[in-house]
């Protein structure tokens, strides 16, 4: 009796999004855009093989998260993104994504996040709030990242914090912190800046139904919460949906797809 080859992750992640129940979550959040947002999670999965180490329908329902806030997941991009940890997928926020978001409300006159260099910090208004960053720089070193916004009714503010302030939050928030493949330490400076600006946001900026929904799947921090979560979404998927036997084989050029076919952050 032959033996059925197994099948492959790539194409069990093609199978669970072809079945019905799937489509429709998809379909039911991004209307037209749902087959090009489907093509997407399939290069970002086929792209990553840390990420084909973790189960292809807990990827997928990972990637609803961030349709349902209409923010791509292409590395690319930076908006948002699906990272594997300790072989679960996790959805996480990039700082472009915050931005989105906050533009999306309609109530931001200006909202920006950046590096500091050694040098540019100056007076620092205790009681105010104020924070000065018209310093001569000095040189490449970054000592610190900011986080500014004015709203059209004319309040602002402006979060500072200093690169060993962003580490200790770090260290302390992100048990990902010293994986070698965590964003923390392949990109310090997005990861830092999402950190000023989400701070900013949850705490003086205004914020819509859809913001408030971000930031608190964002912050989730405790691994057995996580993947509480994941198991009871995950639930959901029926299997006998899926029909494998449809499923060919990943795209030559995956990458060039997504390019076409994704429109851009805002869908």
């Amino acid at each position: 009796m032959k033996e059925d080859k197994p099948v492959r992750p790539t194409e069990r992640l093609k199978a669970i999004i072809k079945a019905p129940s799937i489509e429709e979550q998809f379909k039911n959040v991004l209307k037209d855009n749902a087959e090009a947002f489907s093509a997407s999670i399939i290069d970002v999965f086929s792209g990553d093989k840390h990420l084909q180490q973790c189960e292809p329908k807990e990827v997928v329902m990972e990637a609803l998260k961030a349709a349902t806030l209409k923010l791509p997941i292409s590395k690319g991009l930076g908006f948002s993104y699906i990272v594997p940890y300790k072989g679960k997928p996790v959805f996480q926020i990039g700082y472009k994504g915050y931005i989105q978001l906050a533009m999306r409300t309609g109530q931001y006159r200006v909202i920006n996040a950046d590096v500091v260099y050694e040098g540019e910090l100056g007076r620092t208004d205790k009681l105010t709030g104020e924070i000065s960053l018209d310093g001569q720089r000095k040189s490449d070193k970054v000592v610190g990242y900011f986080a500014h916004i004015e709203l059209l009714n004319g309040f602002a503010k402006t979060l500072y914090m200093s690169k060993e302030q962003v580490v200790r939050h770090a260290k302390k928030h992100s048990k990902s912190y010293s994986s070698k493949d965590s964003a923390w330490q392949t990109d310090f400076d997005a990861m830092a800046k999402k950190t000023v600006i989400r701070g900013l946001l949850s705490h003086y900026g205004y914020l819509s139904v859809e913001m408030i929904s971000a930031v608190e799947s964002d912050i989730v921090s405790d691994d057995q919460e996580k993947e509480k979560d994941v198991e009871q979404r995950t639930a959901s998927i029926e299997v006998d949906d899926v029909d494998y036997e449809e499923v060919g084989e990943p795209d030559e050029n995956p990458e060039e797809k997504s390019q076409t076919q994704m429109a851009g952050p805002g869908f």
